[in-house]
């Protein structure tokens, strides 16, 4: 079993940057996919990113494709979600998730409780 918390979110301008962290219990981090979802008032939970076991390879979704970078540290058990040139339409709770290398959230077993993102025009 998997326990994820998310940190980093906040209140930004518009063109601004965050840093989204996940930390990882558990000694079976690095044997799952990771990917970060969002999901903003009245709307389904979308997925953002995605990155391999290893770290090798990373997908993004084309909203954000460009802007943000995802990565992960099995040593520390952690995932980042870099995010660039910041819009409004990015505002939304992000969730960590592990899981199976895929976009959809049902792929994924165990999710954090998420951190709020709020991007101000």
């Amino acid at each position: 079993q998997v326990q994820l918390v998310e940190s980093g979110g906040g209140l930004v301008q518009a063109g601004g940057s965050l840093r989204l962290s996940c930390a990882g219990s558990g000694r079976t981090f690095s044997t799952y996919t990771m990917g970060w979802f969002r999901q903003a008032p009245r709307k389904e939970r979308e997925f953002v990113a995605a990155i391999t076991r290893s770290g090798t390879n990373t997908y993004y979704a084309d909203s954000v494709k460009g802007r943000v970078t995802m990565s992960r540290d099995n040593a520390n058990n952690k995932v980042y979600l870099q995010m660039n040139s910041l819009k409004p339409e990015d505002t939304a709770v992000y969730y960590c998730a592990a899981g199976s290398f895929s976009s959809a959230p049902s792929n994924y077993d165990y999710w954090g409780q998420g951190t709020q993102v709020t991007v101000s025009s």
